[in-house]
């Protein structure tokens, strides 16, 4: 972009102390994390129109708070557990198994979580920004990152001292010249996903007719006769919080690039057509289904990778299957290898691998720190992994983690003007563990039932 527009002459907005780009889970707790003493000015910006990324755009559960298996512990506390208190105070969650195992969610209600996102940004005294899209970066000044966005009101500058990249597709890594992989490079990405939503559900009608069980075997049947042109054997729909409604993780799009415009509007198509499909199915083959009617589309497709930097450390499919916690790590981690992908025969189906013993393994700080960065920070699904280990480690309670993780590492770099990649770890575990972050897995078991999460108390 600097070849093509004249930075100098581009006004300067503002200047802060801590940039968090993208509000979805993790940079609403990187922000969050980095004003908690008010000590240093946070700016926060967002392409859409409110806060809260995946969590918000295209989903209604957040899952890695608990291990999965028969013996479940809850292995995520800290600045996370507060979003679910405030939606737990007004009766927007109540807890779930999952479909396939991967551990009990937290289902909650998107729309109040936008609001409650905002809520904690304000109290906060975040400057926030909606509808501003990041467009370059600029080293202008030595301790300092200027980046450059675009919004309705022209383009802008703003210079932060500490820049945390929280905008999913590693946006700021990109223009700022950190090095990366991109998704399917050297093996299949994981493809995308349309969420949709049904109205006029009758669950109980749904329940006595077989359940998921009875749906899934209706829709391998649908597949394999090609009755409907289903892009998978098996889905999950299951209920929201909204009496009557249920949420959808049922459509596949593969062979794609979400980086690519072209194919990305292709993407988004094809998702709406095969949401469309299921509808047609469901209302016609699934009992209980009946009457209902797509009342909502995923705010835009879901992608689940793009660009994963390279950091100072990359998590690996044997650091996740070791059940280690290594010393300098920063969160755990209990979820299984969940790679959505492109089966031989044709149909799309997900592998899983599971921790061996319902086992949890810790983070390295250097996932999130791009390699020899100073001022930098990455949190969410754009941090240092393998394919495989990024698909252990991308639900939402890590990425908030890794977001709670950024902005106290951001904070303790000002503080101790030290550059991230030569932190003090155990001064920024110290941080942590006082603000409730797990560090070590705790020997209680977790209450999982529906309405359990006001008992887990973990210590």
């Amino acid at each position: 972009m600097t070849d093509l527009i004249n930075h100098h002459k581009i006004p300067l907005l503002a200047e802060t102390d801590i940039l968090v780009i993208g509000a979805g889970s993790a940079g609403c707790l990187a922000a969050l994390a980095a004003r908690q003493g008010r000590k240093y000015e946070v700016m926060l910006v967002e392409r859409y129109g409110f806060p809260g990324g995946t969590s918000t755009q295209m989903l209604d559960t957040f899952y890695g708070f608990f291990t999965p298996g028969e013996a479940p512990k809850k292995i995520v506390s800290g600045l996370a557990d507060t979003i679910v208190h405030k939606l737990d105070q007004t009766g927007d969650i109540f807890l779930r198994p999952n479909t396939y195992g991967a551990g009990t969610g937290v289902n909650y209600n998107p729309e109040r979580l936008k609001y409650v996102w905002d809520q904690q940004i304000i109290e906060a005294g975040i400057r926030f920004l909606l509808h501003t899209t990041l467009v370059d970066t600029v080293n202008e000044e030595a301790e300092k990152q200027s980046c450059i966005f675009w919004n309705k009101s022209g383009f802008y500058k703003v210079k932060a001292r500490r820049v945390i990249d929280a905008s999913g597709d590693a946006d700021f890594c990109h223009l700022a010249g950190f090095a990366y992989e991109v998704a399917g490079e050297s093996e299949p990405a994981q493809s995308m996903t349309t969420t949709f939503r049904m109205s006029n559900v009758d669950l109980e009608k749904f329940k006595q007719a077989g359940g998921k069980k009875m749906m899934n075997e209706k829709m391998k049947i649908a597949f394999e006769t090609g009755s409907y042109s289903l892009p998978r054997k098996e889905g999950s729909a299951h209920e929201m919080c909204q009496k009557g409604c249920v949420s959808t993780v049922a459509v596949k799009v593969g062979g794609l690039n979400p980086l690519n415009m072209e194919e990305l509007t292709l993407a988004e198509m094809e998702g709406r057509r095969q949401a469309f499909i299921f509808e047609e199915f469901f209302k016609n083959e699934v009992p209980g289904y009946e009457a209902s009617k797509i009342i909502g589309l995923s705010h835009q497709i879901g992608v689940r990778e793009t660009r994963r930097v390279y950091g100072e450390y990359r998590l690996t499919k044997n650091d996740c299957l070791s059940g280690n916690i290594p010393g300098d790590s920063i969160f755990l981690c209990g979820a299984p290898i969940e790679d959505h992908r492109e089966a031989k025969n044709g149909e799309s189906e997900t592998f899983w691998q599971y921790i061996p013993d319902n086992g949890v393994y810790g983070v390295p700080y250097g996932t999130i720190v791009p390699k020899g960065s100073a001022l930098a920070w990455v949190a969410g699904r754009c941090f240092s992994a393998t394919h495989d280990a990024h698909a252990s480690c991308r639900s939402m309670a890590q990425t908030m983690c890794m977001g709670q993780a950024a902005g106290s590492a951001a904070v303790l770099s000002l503080d101790e003007d030290m550059a991230a990649h030569a932190l003090d770890i155990a001064e920024l575990q110290s941080k942590l563990l006082q603000t409730g972050t797990l560090l070590e897995v705790p020997h209680t078991l977790a209450d999982t039932g529906r309405n359990g999460w006001r008992n887990n108390f973990v210590g």
